[in-house]
């Protein structure tokens, strides 16, 4: 388990770095780690659009594992 300063000093990825990694839309990626607990949000203004998401690696691959265990689970 990544503690949270293990988490501050891994590699961080943006939406648009795993949209493009995982080929899905920037809104699907977003609405994939809006809640998570363990991304940074960084609010750009006051507006939620300005908001700069940064997913820790440690979240990317939960986040992925999950996503392919929701396609292999509806696979069989």
């Amino acid at each position: 388990m990544t503690t949270i300063q293990g988490r501050a000093f891994e590699k961080h990825y943006r939406i648009g770095d795993l949209a493009r990694i995982w080929g899905l839309g920037r809104e699907t990626i977003r609405k994939l780690v809006k809640d998570d607990p363990d991304v940074v949000k960084i609010r750009m203004g006051r507006k939620k659009a300005h908001t700069v998401y940064s997913v820790p690696e440690s979240t990317v691959r939960k986040i992925h594992t999950r996503l392919l265990n929701a396609v292999f689970q509806s696979n069989h």
